[in-house]
């Protein structure tokens, strides 16, 4: 590696003087470090702070294919898994080229405006994109379709269309299920439906989505990970797809992904795990001298 942008959390001292340590740290390694700056060649990305500061990047870095690696001093953290007390370890294993790097499907948004066939700028997103109501009063009616079979008229506070990685934002307080970060599909969680066989469901990575509102409705807006992108307007229609790039994000070899869920979602008291059951363990390969 010979260039190398560190992304920190801009309104954090904090987070500001572990950026300038890390930098120094590249710069004795014989990298180049860029604070707060992304460029086409750049080797690598380190984000500082938590998963919103990767949220933030994770468009520019899927279009330059610079891969990323998260080092949560933030709270949660599902993206940025790397902990602060393992981070230089973790970088120094990256660097060596010991990384694991996975490939994070992302989804492309557009918004097709009423009576013009142009697309506004199309945004991408790593977790979600949500369509969401300002007015406490009403619930809002949002028609759907999956390429061009129709697959229903949800009447909700909302919409959340996520990609795997972002089953644990947005869709899982929606009451989304949790999808492996290895699968390719695309997930569609109604917000509060009003009737309760409304279910999310589940769609090939293949799949073109398309919503538009149902009736004239006030104070509707469209989140692109968490950012205020468009208001939704009646006839506007948004649509969704795979993006053609995914964002290049290096895991932790010593967290299993469960591992991870059981300790941010504190599942069984964040108990350590149990062993498999030695009956159902993998064979050792036979000794091919024999």
């Amino acid at each position: 590696m010979e260039r190398v942008g560190i992304i920190t959390r801009l309104d954090s001292p904090r987070v500001q003087q572990v950026g300038s340590e890390v930098a120094a740290w590249l710069s004795r390694q014989g990298i180049e470090a860029c604070l707060d700056d992304i460029a086409p060649d750049m080797d690598l990305l380190v984000i500082l702070g938590g998963d919103g500061t990767l949220l933030h990047v994770a468009d520019q870095a899927s279009r330059h294919d610079i891969p990323v690696i998260g080092i949560n001093l933030g709270n949660l953290g599902f993206l940025t898994e790397v902990a602060e007390d393992e981070m230089y370890q973790a970088l120094a294993e990256v660097i060596s080229g010991k990384g694991n790097i996975e490939q994070r499907m992302m989804l492309k948004v557009s918004l097709v405006r009423e009576g013009s066939d142009d697309m506004q700028a199309s945004r991408f997103c790593l977790n979600e994109v949500a369509i969401v109501k300002g007015n406490l009063d009403k619930v809002i009616r949002l028609c759907s379709w999956a390429d061009e079979e129709y697959i229903t008229t949800y009447k909700a506070d909302g919409l959340i269309i996520s990609t795997p990685t972002g089953s644990t934002a947005y869709n899982l307080s929606a009451g989304g299920p949790i999808v492996h970060r290895e699968l390719h599909a695309i997930l569609v969680t109604p917000i509060c439906p009003f009737m309760l066989e409304s279910r999310p469901v589940l769609l090939s990575p293949g799949a073109r989505i398309a919503t538009q509102l149902a009736d004239a409705a006030g104070d509707v807006k469209v989140m692109v990970d968490g950012r205020f992108t468009w208001e939704m307007e009646k006839d506007d229609c948004l649509v969704v797809e795979t993006a053609a790039k995914p964002l290049l994000l290096f895991s932790s070899p010593h967290k299993g992904y469960f591992t991870i869920l059981r300790n941010k979602l504190n599942w069984g008291g964040r108990d350590a795990g149990y062993p498999l059951p030695v009956a159902v363990r993998p064979s050792p390969p036979q000794d091919r001298g024999r």
